[in-house]
């Protein structure tokens, strides 16, 4: 049986829609690294610097200190677009099959130019760069865990959503 025949589909991917919203939320309201730095005299090391920020800090931070472009950036890819995709699934799932195409497209390009899975591969790059020196340790947080569970679950409800219709598109060009 193909995904698309079900019935309970819907709601299954649905609820999953769901749970990668609940995912994304302490994504982004978790601290997501830890920086800090120090030197080391006579044994003894003294802390010079200490930051721990989730994104939507990091936003803040970026708009305070007036660098709006890399805080609208951040923003726009971490947070709006993330929020509109799973909109945008909603209602592919629940609305009419003639507008579903529409919608998916739509969906599929938004994926496209979604940074959610470049962000979390550019903090981990940067927490291996950095935890290279002996003056700077860096730490990974659970928000940044539960920011990369939202981006892997969000590909895969999408890329379920994906299959499921090019299936049935499949078997209406064959009939």
């Amino acid at each position: 049986m193909l995904v698309s025949q079900s019935k309970a589909v819907p709601w299954i991917l649905i609820a999953l829609n769901i749970g990668c919203l609940l995912l994304l939320w302490p994504g982004l309201t978790m601290p997501v690294l830890t920086i800090e730095a120090g030197v080391t005299f006579g044994g003894v090391t003294q802390t010079l610097f200490h930051q721990q920020q989730s994104i939507l800090e990091s936003i803040e931070t970026l708009r305070a200190a007036d660098s709006y472009l890399a805080a609208g950036l951040l923003l726009l890819f971490s947070v709006c677009v993330p929020i509109g995709k799973a909109i945008a699934i909603m209602i592919s799932l629940l609305m009419p099959t003639k507008w579903k195409g529409l919608v998916r497209h739509w969906v599929s390009l938004i994926s496209k130019w979604a940074m959610a899975d470049v962000f979390v591969m550019g903090l981990f790059i940067a927490f291996l760069a950095s935890d290279s020196s002996e003056f700077l340790s860096t730490q990974l947080e659970s928000g940044f865990y539960f920011f990369a569970a939202y981006c892997v679950c969000s590909i895969l409800v999408f890329q379920i959503i994906d299959r499921a219709y090019t299936a049935n598109s499949a078997s209406v060009v064959k009939v």
